[in-house]
């Protein structure tokens, strides 16, 4: 019998979008840090994008801490094929790659996978290839709590507009209770400090490891389109500019008319596909921490994906939230009624978003010091559980001592 590996190795396998990319490569640098070995899967199509993006940015492949190894499969589609289709491309991953998972997880003697929760039709392989499962939650604990309560939801009648309708339940509770009784663990970007109650509901452990944030020497690994240099945001010196935006959000331009934003004049809006801060044609504003964590953003306008939350509350965000699907309601609600960092943008009655509604908003958000308070405490609770000592640093470890397991 071969002997194991001298490091644990592990699968990475995240669902081919940029917000399931970006904080599975983060996740991977910090158990790199920790000796562990990552194999880090994405299609082919992925792969090339990241890799023109960490060229572009001035990064090289080099760049990725020693021991994440980056690989890439064909995803089954032809090459000019809409790959923005994401059920048609969801639908032809596993006949492309199981076979060729279960040869890497064979030849490189693989013992766990991290498989990002949309993926889990992998889970079949771990039985007949022998390797453990962590999965992965690419939303907040609450989410998925909901899921794995959701039958019992339903027969309660709870009914909520931040709660998803009963077909899209049906749809995923199915999958949830698959990929929990496969599972050997659960791992989370949150953190206990602001989510103890939700990951209490949890039926498995769950390991809350986050905010999850890249390396300040290798921000841009992972995503799919290229920074500007460091110094690429810049503040606008003529009193009272006015932002304007195109249809892709790609200028910068700052808002004025506001005392605070006279004074840091830039606004960071998140679109819906994360780390699309446009700057220039084909070019991103700058990495998220980046972009947060500059001294001219006053506060952050945000679909409230769970990415987004969770780099807002590590730099004290204070948030403008506008939701469009999906768990981006229940996070809004985190922000809004919870934590209380941030405000609502609602539309009229014709269901459009007014510049009243959103320069009144503004207004609230950027004149109220105890949403600045809180936003400041809600940053001290997300740096302390990352640090040494911290809530998520000591899951961190513990997961890492469980991926030694043989």
């Amino acid at each position: 019998m071969a002997a194991a590996p001298r490091h644990p190795r592990v699968l990475m396998l995240p669902f081919r979008a940029q917000g399931h990319v970006m904080p599975l490569m983060e996740l991977s640098h910090r158990l790199a840090e920790h000796g562990v070995e990552v194999y880090f899967v994405n299609t082919d199509f992925n792969h090339a994008r990241i890799i023109r993006a960490m060229e572009g940015g001035g990064d090289q492949t080099g760049a990725l801490l020693a021991g994440i190894h980056m690989v890439s499969f064909p995803d089954g589609m032809a090459p000019d094929a809409d790959r923005s289709n994401i059920g048609k491309l969801s639908e032809g991953l596993p006949a492309a790659m199981l076979g060729r998972f279960d040869e890497l997880i064979r030849s490189k003697e693989i013992r766990w996978m991290v498989v990002d929760m949309p993926m889990v039709w992998v889970l079949e392989l771990a039985a007949t290839a022998g390797v453990r499962v962590a999965l992965f939650l690419p939303f907040s604990a609450a989410i998925f709590a909901m899921r794995t309560h959701a039958p019992k939801m339903v027969e309660d009648d709870i009914r909520d507009e931040d709660v998803p309708t009963r077909r899209a339940i049906f749809q995923t509770v199915i999958k949830t209770g698959a990929a929990l009784a496969l599972a050997d663990s659960i791992v989370c970007n949150t953190f206990q400090e602001i989510e103890s109650e939700a990951l209490a509901l949890i039926p498995k452990t769950a390991l809350a490891v986050g905010p999850l944030e890249a390396p300040k020497a290798t921000p841009a690994v992972g995503h799919f389109w290229p920074d500007d240099p460091p110094g690429g945001l810049r503040r606008d010196t003529a009193p009272g500019a006015r932002r304007r935006a195109g249809a892709d959000d790609r200028q910068a331009v700052p808002v004025g008319g506001l005392a605070e934003l006279r004074r840091r004049r830039q606004l960071a809006r998140r679109g819906q596909a994360p780390g699309r801060r446009w700057h220039g044609a084909g070019r991103r504003l700058g990495s998220p921490a980046a972009v947060l964590a500059h001294p001219s953003v006053a506060c952050f306008v945000t679909h409230c994906g769970w990415n987004s939350i969770m780099e807002g509350a590590r730099h004290s965000a204070r948030f403008l939230c506008w939701p469009h699907f999906g768990d981006q309601f229940c996070n809004r609600s985190y922000v809004c009624d919870v934590w209380r960092t941030g405000v609502r943008l609602c539309t009229d009655e014709r269901g459009v978003d007014t510049k009243e509604e959103v320069r009144d908003k503004l207004e609230r958000l950027l004149g109220n010091e105890g949403i600045r308070a809180r936003a400041l405490s809600l940053k001290s609770a997300a740096r302390a559980s990352v640090a040494g000592g911290g809530s998520s640093h000591q899951n961190l470890l513990r997961f890492v001592n469980l991926l030694r397991e043989q």
